[in-house]
């Protein structure tokens, strides 16, 4: 068994420093003293209960229980004495508690950040000077930005504000990038002018220069549209066309039209091949100003293009984007592996997701691809409309999604729009501190969402009077917008431009504790559903108070669901079906133990999708599905017809201790702690183990937290 210390390092749990704390309170004071044995008594049952959580346990929750433990036994003076000697340790250890952590992420010891972040490797010093700043910006989040009640509240785990570790600076969220205004119209990067491509080999390297110029100006995710690298595939072939007339020329042949054609076609496939393979290798390889690959997404939609012959060359650009991905890249080890970015969106449309249409052979290699490399993701054009005032568009990341916004002339605009930032609320801490009792639920409901919306005030507020000179890529030269030099970005901030998201987690938790049942029950969905409509009602409210937009967010909380459960255990105890794991449900998801069949779930889940507008995604895990294609190709004909945006989620792993590929399995080492052990030569070396896995919208492939890895392990087939 594990403990984690105040710095975030993880250390074996010792039972005699308990006795040691106990026995110098006991010595401070002359009445209800214990004797040795009452001592080692407490301690031994503070061992047992930590045993039961079945996770590393902090040293706040283990003094928590001395303390208890103590009070049981009647010994009030001694519980007194106790609570002193703890508040005198921590007068003492706040002289300075930023430096011991900066100090022990550099040295590889702090288990909290190295797990943070699962595409971060925590040991390069790029990722460390990150991790350095974010610590220094916590803390003067904590001490210096934020009123107390916030701060505490999210260390209560009622609330999560999102991104703390960015937070001092003037930086936002997620970005819908206008990389078509950017090719189209030039762009500045790094003080040079960049004037419109001349080809589709070229746009591309642009655009890689672009995405990480974006990326290190903002901390979210960030997505870009092929479409808007569609057209310059005729002005390669254009090109093409004319130097192949020149060389006839210079060989005085005669040569037909025909051939000319089928080689100005041949050449141009080499070029695309060229421009996507610069995509995908410059965005693994790239490592932005924090420390990591750019958290891109790549938008595959065949209608975003403006006609035919322009339709025809992006299905050329998707299709050896698919083959491409398929392939994966290869690790040092010589091994094809998964990687994590950029994530692949592919829109179901009426001419690509039925037999006989004239696009279908590229769904047929998206399915093949997606049961190998887990992408692409799905997007139902025909559920998007509906529900987007006819539009269909790409997400910002993984899931952040805009509302609909018209410009001055009416006209729907979403590219170089952006959020602003999240804070999530804890739907179980709701649930749990109202006892059970339904009118006082909706009373406490209330008060949090009132302090979820003040901490989205002053995500806003941060950002309000920022420069557009503090990352002119994004506001001055077209990734988001073109402000002259000094204007603020303020007018980007209001009238539903820019959104800004109310994130939830734990709705699962949250109605079964009230109702006694899963929400997915017919008599328990009801209420889950009403909790979505109320936080849409207090969005809308504070839209209209505001100007604001306000959006329901399905959080992709990946290190937080762990933080909460243990929160929720510190505060409440460990009860049956609610606190009894490492990890609470993630949004509206379906609990990754319950067994429900795909389509099932799909959609069930379509219900909560259509009211968590600010975003959300759904998926289903599935086995090896390389052999039975066609089974995936019904799983996305259902997405199209049922449910806004969805994935599959499948496992492509390696070992490069053996060779082995598959799935890596998660075991139980001699401590308790959950590890990834490979199923053939038992090699549990993280280094030497390559792991993909989608946790919250993203693929992961630096492993994760206890609570998420205990997640992980615990989820069941849908199909």
């Amino acid at each position: 068994m594990k403990t984690i210390k105040r710095n975030g390092v993880e250390e074996a749990f010792d039972i005699n420093k308990i006795i040691t704390a106990v026995t110098k309170a006991n010595e401070s004071t002359e009445k209800s003293m214990l004797c040795e044995e009452q001592i080692i008594g407490i301690a031994d049952y503070v061992e047992y209960k930590c045993n039961k959580l079945n996770r590393a346990v902090s040293v706040e929750e283990i003094q928590d229980m001395v303390e208890d433990q103590i009070m049981a036994t009647g010994s009030f003076d001694l519980a007194k004495q106790y609570i002193r000697y703890r508040y005198q340790r921590t007068l003492a250890r706040k002289t300075n508690t930023t430096d011991t952590r900066i100090l022990s992420l550099i040295e590889g010891n702090n288990e909290d950040v190295k797990q943070e972040n699962s595409n971060k490797n925590p040991t390069i010093n790029s990722v460390q000077r990150d991790y350095m700043a974010g610590e220094v910006s916590k803390d003067i989040t904590r001490r210096l930005l934020l009123p107390t009640e916030i701060v505490e509240a999210d260390q209560l785990g009622i609330i999560h504000f999102h991104d703390t570790d960015y937070f001092a600076q003037h930086m936002h969220n997620c970005d819908l990038v206008n990389l078509e205004d950017m090719l189209q119209n030039g762009t500045v990067i790094s003080e040079t002018r960049i004037e419109k491509p001349h080809s589709f080999s070229t746009a591309c390297n642009i655009a890689t220069q672009i995405i990480a110029q974006v990326a290190s100006n903002q901390y979210g995710g960030q997505s870009i549209s092929l479409a808007h690298l569609a057209p310059f595939v005729q002005i390669s072939r254009v090109k093409i066309h004319a130097e192949v007339l020149e060389e006839v020329k210079i060989l005085g042949c005669s040569v037909t039209d025909e051939l000319i054609e089928e080689i100005v076609e041949k050449r141009l496939r080499k070029e695309i091949i060229k421009g996507v393979q610069t995509i995908q290798y410059q965005v693994i390889t790239l490592m932005t100003t924090n420390g990591q690959a750019p958290f891109l997404t790549v938008f595959m939609y065949l209608n975003e293009a403006k006609d035919e012959v322009e339709k025809n060359d992006l299905a050329m650009i998707i299709e050896e984007t698919l083959k491409q991905r398929y392939q994966g890249v290869m690790n040092e080890a010589g091994v094809w592996v998964t990687p994590a970015f950029p994530k692949l969106i592919y829109v179901l449309e009426e001419d690509n997701v039925k037999e006989n249409t004239e696009y279908y052979y590229l769904t047929e290699l998206a399915a093949k691809c997606t049961t190998k490399r887990l992408v692409p993701d799905y997007i139902s054009e025909k559920k998007m409309k509906e529900l987007k005032e006819g539009n269909c568009f790409p997400v910002m990341g993984c899931r952040s999604a805009l509302s609909p916004w018209k410009d001055e002339n009416g006209d729907y605009k979403f590219y170089g729009r952006f959020n602003q930032g999240v804070v999530t609320i804890n739907l179980v801490d709701v649930a749990l501190s109202s006892g059970g009792d339904i009118e006082k639920f909706w009373k406490i409901f209330d008060e949090r969402l009132e302090l979820c919306n003040r901490a989205l005030i002053f995500r806003h507020k941060r950002l309000k009077g920022t420069l557009s000179d503090a990352a002119p890529i994004l506001w001055q030269h077209g990734a988001l917008a073109r402000l002259e030099k000094g204007e603020t970005i303020d007018k980007l901030l209001y009238g539903g431009y820019s959104t800004i998201s109310l994130g939830y987690a734990g709705l699962y938790e949250c109605t079964k504790y009230m109702t006694g049942k899963s929400h997915t029950n017919p008599e328990a969905t009801p209420f889950a559903l009403d909790v979505m409509k109320y936080m849409n009602i207090a969005c809308d409210k504070w839209k209209e108070e505001t100007k604001i937009g306000f959006g329901i967010y399905g959080s992709p909380i990946e290190s937080t669901t762990y933080k909460f459960a243990k929160c929720l255990q510190k505060r409440f105890g460990i009860i049956k079906g609610i606190t009894d794991k490492s990890y609470i449900t993630n949004s509206y998801h379906v609990h990754v133990m319950e067994e429900i069949d795909a389509f099932s779930k799909l959609k069930f889940e379509s219900k909560f999708q259509a009211l968590s507008m600010g975003g959300a995604v759904s998926y289903i895990e599935v086995p090896n599905m390389q052999s039975n294609i066609p089974a995936v190709l019904q799983v996305i004909r259902y997405i199209y017809d049922n449910i806004m945006y969805a994935e599959l989620n499948t496992k492509s792993d390696c070992c490069q201790e053996c060779g082995y590929e598959g799935e890596i399995q998660i075991v139980t080492d001699n401590d308790g702690k959950l590890v990834w052990e490979c199923p053939k030569c038992g090699n549990r070396d993280e280094d030497k183990l390559n792991v993909a896995r989608r946790t919250c919208g993203y693929i992961g492939t630096q492993f994760w937290n206890q609570g998420r890895t205990q997640e992980i392990k615990e989820r069941v087939l849908h199909l």
